[in-house]
């Protein structure tokens, strides 16, 4: 049978990098829609840091169901 061809290091790495860009895609969707409404740059500022808090909520819940989901498989 074959392993992982990556190493804990390595897998650590690349789970930290897609939780910041889940929070950034999330921060910048945001963004993107204030910018529709054509807002100040405080509000667009704002409107960006609401989707930073908004993307590491969603990553909470989606991290936490995904464990909940894992354990009962076992």
């Amino acid at each position: 049978m074959v392993g992982s061809s990556l190493t804990d290091d390595e897998k650590e790495t690349a789970n930290t990098r897609l939780k910041i860009g889940f929070v950034l895609l999330v921060a910048a969707s945001m963004g993107l829609m204030a910018l529709q409404a054509d807002p100040t740059p405080i509000q667009l500022l704002v409107a960006v840091a609401a989707g930073i808090v908004v993307g590491v909520g969603l990553l909470w819940f989606v991290l936490r169901n995904l464990a909940d989901y894992r354990s009962s498989l076992r």
